[in-house]
């Protein structure tokens, strides 16, 4: 049986996978913008071994706990295994039924998001993935970038990821930024119309204060959106 190692330790193997080392949760100091919120689990189930390295690869900074089967024949005793926070999976594997794999997959891992990859997409998997809940549906060969952004997103959706507080500033003085130019208002403009100083509404937008509930409020209606509405932005953004 052959092994081999993928970049950041985790096991990728034609048979079962030997235990891999609890992902150290990562820090803002190498990803400025996202971190763990304690251990992330993930699951790729494919029998081209080279899309388990290029998905290690493409996770590596984040230092999630990674699980990679390229055997068949193993995965379904890896379904029922251990628990996964998400499942990356190949939906047409060699010698398996898919919806037979979907419905263990439900079965042993309720709480688990489901990001499928496949290389033929079909008005009928397509269908049968959306009808499985699961959260995204990419067709192969698929840009490193989309799938980096599909597995931040569902994770960040259910709390595992969070933004530093650093981060949030930047993101959220960001989204007021873009939204005053777009209104055509200068920093003065909405300070008048906020009663909020110069100084400050400066700092809030280059992220380097933070606003209190009080002042969002006002920038808020300065900015005719909801206070929601600049975090959904930020989420947009992520």
């Amino acid at each position: 049986m052959s092994t081999l190692l993928p970049p950041n330790g985790a096991t990728l193997t034609d048979g079962a996978p030997k235990p891999a080392k609890p992902a150290k949760q990562a820090t803002p100091g190498e990803d400025n913008r996202l971190y763990n919120a304690g251990e992330v689990r993930i699951l790729v189930l494919d029998d081209d071994p080279a899309i388990g390295r290029l998905i290690d690869a493409a996770l590596a900074q984040y230092r999630f706990t990674i699980d990679m089967i390229s055997d068949p024949t193993q995965m379904e005793n890896q379904i029922m295994a251990a628990p996964y926070n998400l499942i990356v999976l190949d939906y047409v594997l060699p010698g398996l039924d898919s919806k037979k794999v979907m419905e263990l997959i439900q079965m042993h891992q309720p709480d688990a998001s489901v990001i499928v990859i496949t290389a033929f997409p079909s008005m009928d998997s397509a269908l049968h993935c959306l009808r499985s809940h699961t959260y995204d549906y990419i067709t192969k060969p698929f840009q490193v970038e989309l799938l980096q952004k599909t597995v931040v997103r569902c994770l960040e959706s259910r709390g595992l990821m969070r933004l530093s507080e650093e981060a949030l500033r930047e993101q959220l003085g960001a989204a007021i930024r873009e939204r005053r130019k777009s209104l055509g208002l200068t920093l003065a403009d909405l300070a008048k119309r906020t009663s909020v100083s110069l100084g400050y509404l400066s700092q809030i937008e280059l992220g380097k204060n933070s606003a209190s509930i009080e002042t969002l409020y006002r920038i808020a209606l300065g900015l005719r959106v909801r206070v929601a509405d600049l975090f959904q932005a930020i989420q947009a953004s992520i």
